[in-house]
């Protein structure tokens, strides 16, 4: 966990660029590329704290993300494996006296995890995007921390069209990745042979 919020802490300021570019789109372009997004950022918005709106609630959506995930993943495994152990495993490649998931399984249980876990974790993720965009919105004083963000969110969106917003979009991402992550785990444990 702690290597997760380290690799976030140093890599921030760039997805907070990157929001802020691709949130222009169309009309007015504040910034004219990667550089000068930095420099305005860096000058208009207060130093370095500038770059790490957002931080907070990206850093406490993950522990829900991260211990949700593993543990769907976790228990649709063992389930899986001990309700119908010929239908869905197989022996492991290094330990053939240990049963494993099917690859075809393995996705099928890492995209329903995924998905559950993105659902939890989501109103973080729009509470983040909507303070990395900070100065860019006419409402910015009112989404200051985390907690107003999340309020005025709710306040004046509700739950489907403003905490929920965009979800389903975000599946189409989230599902296919943890789906490979999780079966690039598995593969991976048989392949060092930690079964």
């Amino acid at each position: 966990m702690i290597t997760g919020m380290t690799a976030v802490i140093c890599t921030y300021p760039l997805d907070m660029v990157r929001v802020r570019l691709a949130f222009q789109v169309k009309g007015e372009h504040t910034y004219t590329g990667i550089i000068h997004a930095f420099k305005t950022i860096y000058a208009k918005e207060g130093g370095f704290r500038g770059f790490y709106r957002g931080l907070m609630p990206t850093i406490v959506g993950m522990a829900p993300y991260a211990g949700v995930s593993f543990f769907t993943f976790g228990t649709l495994k063992s389930v899986g494996l001990s309700h119908a152990p010929t239908l869905l495993g197989r022996p492991s490649s290094d330990n053939p006296n240990v049963l494993v998931l099917k690859t075809h399984i393995n996705l099928l249980c890492g995209g329903v995890a995924g998905a559950i876990a993105q659902t939890i974790s989501y109103p973080l993720d729009v509470t983040r995007r909507r303070m990395q965009l900070g100065t860019v919105l006419p409402d910015s004083e009112k989404c200051l921390t985390m907690l107003k963000t999340l309020k005025y969110v709710y306040g004046h969106h509700g739950i489907r069209r403003g905490l929920y917003r965009g979800l389903s979009l975000n599946y189409i991402r989230c599902i296919p990745s943890q789906a490979v992550a999780f079966t690039t785990y598995e593969l991976m444990k048989q392949f060092l042979h930690l079964n």
